[in-house]
């Protein structure tokens, strides 16, 4: 498992150090920490319990969609220019079900949550957008139970999403974002916060 996990991230690095390319989850975080993460992308290489977990989660339930039909891990990208500047927005969706249409994102919570987190709504309508889907749902897997939302597309401006990216607009985005945050202590908007359940 940490060889999947390390490996991974070790094999990402080059890309990360490129500033033409985009994650999907870099468009719903704090904007600051992309450009911390395109500087010092070997801060970018963890290995927490929670991430195995998480790791281990959806690679469970991964197969179980796959067994059903589902193709998982499908890879997206979008090309989005600004200012003749061509970027590369890319994602991996954690499960396609191509015949009813749907794309389905795995989370992990610590507990069981009432509502989709807004950054994960974010994140599933980005994906919508990206492969003009409709439906999406949210999986989410907590120790005590495991909940969907069924998520419909709203529009996104891709464009717009990279501009505030690249200007650096929002710093942080969400107040709990600098406690989870491996950049918290070289970042200059670090703000402190409790943890909260949130992730």
């Amino acid at each position: 498992m940490y060889e999947k996990i390390i490996g991974e991230q070790v094999s990402r690095l080059s890309e990360l150090q490129d500033p033409r390319v985009i994650y999907v989850t870099d468009l719903v975080y704090c904007t600051h920490k992309f450009h911390l993460k395109k500087t010092y992308p070997w801060l970018s290489v963890t290995f927490e319990p929670a991430a195995v977990l998480g790791t281990i989660a959806h690679l469970g339930l991964g197969q179980l969609l796959k067994e059903r039909g589902a193709d998982v891990e499908v890879e997206v990208s979008r090309e989005v220019v600004l200012n003749g500047v061509s970027y590369i927005v890319k994602g991996r969706v954690d499960a396609l079900d191509r015949n009813n249409g749907v794309v389905i994102e795995i989370k992990t919570a610590r507990s069981t949550i009432s509502a989709p987190q807004e950054h994960h709504v974010k994140q599933l309508n980005i994906y919508l957008n990206m492969l003009n889907y409709d439906k999406g749902i949210l999986v989410y897997i907590a120790p005590s139970r495991i909940v969907e939302f069924t998520i419909t597309r709203e529009p996104v401006d891709l464009e717009r999403e990279v501009r505030d990216l690249v200007e650096n607009n929002y710093h942080p985005r969400y107040a709990w974002e600098c406690s989870y945050c491996h950049f918290s202590k070289l970042c200059p908007y670090y703000t402190a916060q409790s943890k909260s359940d949130v992730k």
